[in-house]
């Protein structure tokens, strides 16, 4: 046995969007245990649920994370709806998917580009958040907002998309459906890239499945898991296949996110093409009572809200459960027997969201 060093990683560190703190066990380079700390932007929004009101609520889950606002209200929303036996207007449940899946457009695109700056590849960096740029004028245009555009509201949604801004939609998507062309080959073909992700951080699929993967991390593994698949929203009516790749390495985890950017625009064409006419919101009375639990697919993975209300305008207990806690422990398994030098790359691949894991 070698000298054992312990070395911290972060809670600052380049790779690192967000605060977050490894102590790594080295031995000759090889990290051989990760402890994980966590809290660092803990903001108390779980007791902040229950001193608002259920509508209140819904721009408390928004600021779970920016990035993925959409889906945190979505799956709020859903667990309300279904407490109250609220029925969802089908071209509402339509209007969902086109909004859940450009956030996942965005998160993947806001990933891709800190993988390319972590590479210190800057020019593809601009290219990814070129893209990004082009998913947020979709959502300026059909919601006002850029980033958390607050279209969820209990029973449906608050705005519509007329034919002008689905042209547009359209439009867009075909240009960005081309860029992403280039990206893929930029990613995909270059050996700097292949030579510090392929066969790194690999966890095989009997893993991931017992420390309790989800997301791209567990499909990356060969799982297929995507809560897309259960119907919610308007995702029943459409055709679509889970991302798998089961070499379950670093290399494997961007080819899954690269991949669900194409299915991610191929869902909002699907939605454009068969969304009904009708009303986009159902009218709410009364408070709801009793508990659920309610899951969405964010672009990390499952997100779990457990609602208990009381009959009351005012929730007993809001518990959220975000895909990053999830695959921390997967992590922390991953970390163990690779080279100190691989664990920035390593961590940046589990696309890390440090303020959903600490709420």
């Amino acid at each position: 046995m070698g000298k054992r060093t312990i070395v911290p990683f972060g809670p600052q560190h380049p790779v690192l969007p967000e605060p977050l703190q490894l102590r790594l066990v080295l031995e000759d380079e090889k990290v051989v245990e990760a402890i994980p700390a966590i809290g660092y932007v803990h903001r108390g929004l779980e007791k902040l649920a229950e001193e608002k009101d259920i509508n209140q609520n819904i721009y408390v889950v928004e600021r779970v994370c920016g990035i993925c606002s959409f889906q945190q209200a979505l799956a709020y929303c859903q667990g309300i709806e279904e407490l109250m036996g609220i029925e969802v207007p089908d071209r509402a449940k339509y209007l969902r998917v086109i909004w859940a899946e450009l956030h996942r457009l965005h998160s993947h695109h806001l990933w891709l580009g800190l993988l390319a700056d972590a590479f210190g590849f800057e020019s593809l960096f601009m290219q990814c958040w070129r893209n990004r740029e082009l998913v947020m004028d979709l959502m300026e245009a059909t919601a006002g907002s850029r980033v958390i555009i607050s279209t969820n509201i209990i029973g449906g949604v608050r705005r519509d998309i007329d034919l002008d801004k689905q042209k547009f939609i359209l439009n867009n998507l075909a240009k960005l459906e081309e860029e992403l062309k280039k990206i893929e080959g930029s990613f995909l073909n270059d050996y700097t890239v292949k030579k510090r992700l392929v066969g790194v951080g690999v966890l095989t699929k009997q893993e991931a499945y017992e420390l309790g993967c989800v997301g791209p991390m567990a499909r990356a593994s060969g799982i297929k898991m995507d809560l897309r698949t259960l119907g919610y929203a308007a995702y029943g009516e459409l055709y679509f296949e889970p991302v798998v790749e089961n070499d379950g390495d670093c290399y494997a985890r961007l080819k899954v996110r690269l991949r669900e950017c194409y299915q991610s625009i191929d869902l909002i064409r699907q939605a454009i093409f068969k969304m009904p006419e009708g009303e986009i919101s159902t009218p709410v009375k009364g408070f709801p009572n009793g508990e659920v639990i309610s899951r969405v697919e964010q672009p990390r993975g499952e997100d779990v809200y457990y609602i208990k209300a009381n009959g009351t305008k005012n929730l007993e207990r809001l518990r959220i459960r975000t895909p990053t806690f999830a695959n921390i422990p997967a992590l922390i398994k991953m970390l163990q027997g690779v080279d100190f030098a691989d664990v920035p790359m390593l961590v940046l691949t589990i696309d890390p969201c440090i303020s959903c894991t600490e709420r």
